[in-house]
Order: structure tokens, then C-alpha cells, then sequence
């Protein structure tokens, strides 16, 4: 009898320590208006930011605060929001006692012709779409992707690729994506005119829109004209490749 007891004990505690840890959650769900050409600002610092452009004047900000540990941490992390009609800006801010383990991820709808004027995040990746406006996207820890979108951007991360997918480069709006440890794709117009800067130390660049080398002809580091040149395109990473491809709904 006590070595059934003895067993059924054990069975229980493996039991216990199986069960996965309980993880808890809080939505923040509000919408605030914005006129169309008005800018955006959000600094978040564990968890990632997609932003989707749709036609209404507002600001869709939906955010989910996430921990595996104690339930009252979600409430010392704060979403605040400084909304006026031309400029909104949104800031995630963490106690400053270590030991909160929360993440943020927000899912926002912005008007698709707004500026987003600084994104970032520090763990996390940052993804932009449907956009027709420009923008500075950071990450340290994340991927940062540009998709389905026109207009010029700065996209910057430290550990992480990038992805850009224009329909169209307008020649007033630079364009400049750079990260030290990932690779670096752009999906352009077959037609796209840009003048290119690029530079890679470990990794090599291609191209499958025809490029007319200007200088040296090291694939690692030059500058060159895409089409018949125009928007400036800066392309900068230390341990990646970097490509540009044509643009196709597969890529």
C-alpha cells in the first residue's frame, strides 16, 4: 500500500510540474482621430508593431499586454497616448524596478497617407503595410518589413532583415534600409529609377533589375543607377547579403 501511495504521489507532482505556466493578458482597444496627412509616433520596447494604412481619418490602436508571471505586472506597464487631430503619439512605459516581464504588441490602422514620423521597438519586429506616406522604422531585436506600400522610408535594425516591397519610389523621398547582423530585400517596379549606395562587409549584393555600375565594380560596396536614376536608395549591412528582385504578388 505504501508504495502505491508512494507512486501515486510522484504521479501527481510530475503532473504539476507539467503543467505549463499560466500566462495572463490585457487588451488596450481605442480609436482616435487623425486627419489624413497627420503623423504618427510609438515607442514600444518588448514586443512587436504592425501598422496597416486603411482609408477613415483615425487611428484604429489595438495593443495586447502579455506576461507568464504575475497578473498585477500588467498593470505597471502603461500605454500612454497623446492624441491631437494632426499628430498622435503612443509610448509604452515600463517601471524602472528590474523583474517585469511583460510584452506589448499593437496591431494600429493608421489613415494610409500619414507620416509615420519614428516607430520603434526594441524586441521585437516592426512590419508596414498598405502605406502611401514615409516613415522611420527601428528595431534592435526584429525584423522590420515595409510591404504593398509607396514612398520613401528609413529602416534600421541591429539583429534582424529587412524587407521592402514598393509599388512605387517617389524621387522627393529617399529611401535608406541598413542592419548589422541580417540580409536586406528589396522588391521594386521592373520600371523603378533610383540611384544606388550600397555597402555590405560580409555578404555580397545582385540584382535582378538591370544595374549600370558607376566606379568600382565590387559586388560589396558601390554606387550605381537603377532605370534612368532618381530616388536616392541607400542599402547598408555588415553580415548579410542584400538583393533586389522585381516586384511579382509571389515575392
Amino acid at each position: 500500500m505504501r508504495k502505491i501511495w508512494t507512486a501515486g504521489l510522484l504521479l501527481t507532482a510530475l503532473a504539476v510540474v507539467a503543467l505549463p505556466a499560466r500566462a495572463f493578458d490585457e487588451v488596450f482597444d481605442k480609436t482616435y482621430h487623425l486627419n489624413p496627412n497627420g503623423s504618427v509616433e510609438l515607442e514600444n520596447i518588448n514586443g512587436s508593431v504592425e501598422i496597416t494604412g486603411w482609408d477613415r481619418d483615425a487611428v484604429e490602436l489595438f495593443a495586447v499586454k502579455k506576461t507568464a508571471n504575475k497578473v498585477a505586472d500588467l498593470s505597471r506597464v502603461q500605454i500612454e497616448v497623446e492624441a491631437a487631430p494632426n499628430h498622435l503619439s503612443v509610448e509604452t512605459l515600463y517601471p524602472q524596478d528590474k523583474g517585469v516581464e511583460v510584452s506589448v504588441e499593437y496591431r494600429i490602422r493608421v489613415p494610409r497617407h500619414a507620416q509615420l514620423r519614428q516607430v520603434r521597438t526594441v524586441n521585437g519586429a516592426v512590419r508596414v503595410s498598405n502605406m502611401d506616406a514615409s516613415g522611420s522604422l527601428r528595431s534592435v531585436n526584429g525584423n522590420v518589413e515595409i510591404l504593398d506600400s509607396v514612398g520613401g522610408f528609413s529602416a534600421h535594425t541591429t539583429n534582424g532583415d529587412l524587407r521592402l516591397e514598393l509599388h512605387r519610389l517617389n524621387r522627393s523621398e529617399p529611401l535608406d534600409a541598413g542592419t548589422v547582423n541580417g540580409s536586406i530585400l528589396v522588391a521594386l517596379a521592373p520600371d523603378a529609377n533610383a540611384e544606388l549606395d550600397v555597402h555590405t562587409l560580409n555578404g555580397d549584393f545582385r540584382s535582378d533589375l538591370p544595374v549600370y555600375i558607376q566606379g568600382s565594380s565590387d559586388s560589396r560596396e558601390f554606387h550605381g543607377v537603377l532605370g534612368h536614376g532618381g530616388t536616392s536608395l541607400a542599402l547598408r549591412t555588415v553580415n548579410g547579403a542584400i538583393r533586389i528582385v522585381a516586384l511579382n504578388p509571389s515575392v
